[in-house]
């Protein structure tokens, strides 16, 4: 082999290795789309997330607490940390989620995908609900009715990320 095959052969396999090792992990939205879950089981903001990929345990992590109504009827409340267990069509063992009933927030610690419902369960009781309902994710403040808030959303996104490259 000449010298010059020899190195266009080891440049373009430097570059194959350095751009494997710069591929980022899976968004904590894909991963509930690659356990059949909806994205939009999560707000928008996810700021990053913990998974072991063998027990299911999880925990997604967010700047602050998020709020926002549904359908206008339901309120529903994020702590800055979600943890529970995934598996397939399945979040179980959840917290750090919960819903306003009447006038009391009880905390969501199931969710199940049967065929196209979504079962939310608070313990003694649940609901079912159009998987077609979780295909955006809501966004904190104003759900899925912003207006302009979706561009303040991705303003202070960018701010974010511009600060944590700092």
């Amino acid at each position: 082999m000449n010298p010059v095959t020899a190195i266009v052969l080891f440049l373009s396999l430097l570059c194959v290795v350095r751009s494997s090792a710069v591929t980022s992990p899976p968004s904590p939205y894909e991963v509930l789309k690659s356990y059949n879950l909806p994205v939009g089981l999560l707000p928008k903001g996810a700021v990053g997330y913990d998974l072991d990929a063998d027990t299911g345990e999880f925990a997604v992590r967010f700047n602050s607490t998020c709020s926002f109504s549904l359908q206008g009827s339901y309120q529903i409340r994020y702590q800055p940390t979600v943890t529970g267990r995934i598996s397939d069509g399945r979040l179980r063992d959840l917290k750090g989620v919960s819903v306003k009933i009447l006038f009391v927030w009880v905390n969501i610690v199931e969710v199940d995908r049967n065929g196209d419902q979504l079962e939310f369960s608070v313990g003694i009781a649940s609901a079912d609900f159009p998987v077609e309902n979780f295909d955006e994710c809501p966004q904190c403040g104003c759900g899925m009715d912003c207006g302009d808030a979706s561009k303040e959303e991705e303003e202070e996104t960018r701010r974010v990320k511009l600060r944590s490259q700092i």
